[in-house]
């Protein structure tokens, strides 16, 4: 690293990260590209802020007094946030040496990109996300091919423009984990902005704190993708999918799923769908508010960004 001012504040969320924080923070000190590095500690409870006291790089570390998920702690961490670029960069993810410096390089030769989405893929090489696409019926979903131009970034390792961020009305604290990338990407769509991947190779230890397929998991995947259908979407879109995910819920019990052998997956549980329905239902109000917040701040229709990116 030289000695020239920083252009990103590299954001890491952590939340009991004692396993693996200390190869992400190795993996950021040995970058190509200066940056600021800051931590934001979920209020771990397993010695995350002794490693981080003592790693060499000597990373800012932001501890707050609750676990606030991925989304909560990156909301916090955009006040602090005083470079023009903020990357968000998961705990468990090991990025390459010049994972920062082609991340930025890519942004500045596509002005009118607000965020670039690097290229995840798992230890043993598999592509995880080089994006996010948005599917038909509304979800954002990884792309594992390359692509110079994605609908969305993927959180786990990204790069954005924080003024970019900001106007749009940053990061949905209240989501607590999941689809806050999508969300924000789409907020950034709609106000005319562009995203774009990069081949920034970072190596991801997927779901090391939220266990993927876990019930948890479920609950906040599926509020959260309606609450970003009834925050971005369409209306007639947002509406559509909200009825069909409540339709399918009151059929749950007809279709003799709780009595078969094997049990349900998760989000085909009545009690974890009508949870999920009555979370949407209790922020309906606020999230209405929201929407038209949206709709004020942008400069593409909606229905435009859906023709444009809704696909299978």
């Amino acid at each position: 690293m030289t000695d020239a001012e920083p252009s990103t504040t590299v954001v890491v969320v952590t939340w009991r990260g004692a396993a693996h924080i200390t190869a992400c923070l190795d993996a950021l000190a040995a970058q190509s590209r200066p940056h600021r590095a800051l931590v934001v500690d979920n209020a771990s409870d397993d010695g995350t802020a002794a490693l981080l006291a003592a790693h060499p790089s000597r990373p800012e570390v932001l501890r707050l007094r609750r676990n606030t998920g991925y989304a909560g702690a990156m909301a916090a961490a955009l006040d602090k946030v005083d470079t023009p670029l903020m990357a968000w960069l998961n705990d468990d993810a090991v990025p390459g040496p010049n994972w920062l410096a082609t991340c930025e390089d890519t942004l500045e030769k596509a002005p009118l990109a607000a965020a670039v989405s690097a290229r995840l893929a798992l230890a043993d090489g598999t592509v995880q996300s080089t994006g996010v696409r948005l599917t038909a019926d509304g979800h954002g979903a990884d792309l594992t091919e390359p692509a110079d131009e994605v609908f969305g970034f993927c959180g786990g390792a990204a790069v954005l423009n924080a003024e970019a961020l900001r106007s749009v009305g940053g990061v949905p604290a209240s989501y607590f984990c999941y689809y806050e990338d999508t969300d924000t990407a789409w907020r950034l769509r709609l106000a005319g902005w562009d995203i774009v991947s990069a081949d920034a190779e970072v190596t991801h230890e997927h779901g090391a704190s939220t266990h993927p397929g876990s019930v948890q998991f479920h609950l906040w995947n599926e509020r959260n993708r309606l609450l970003t259908l009834l925050r971005c979407a369409p209306r007639s879109i947002a509406i559509r999918q909200l009825v069909r995910f409540a339709a399918l819920t009151l059929v749950l019990p007809l279709r003799g799923l709780r009595h078969t052998k094997k049990p349900a997956a998760p989000n085909f549980r009545l009690s974890l769908r009508c949870r999920v329905l009555g979370a949407v239902a209790a922020r309906l109000p606020r999230t209405l508010l929201e929407r038209r917040a949206i709709g004020r701040r942008a400069a593409l229709g909606r229905g435009a960004v859906w023709e444009a990116w809704a696909g299978p």
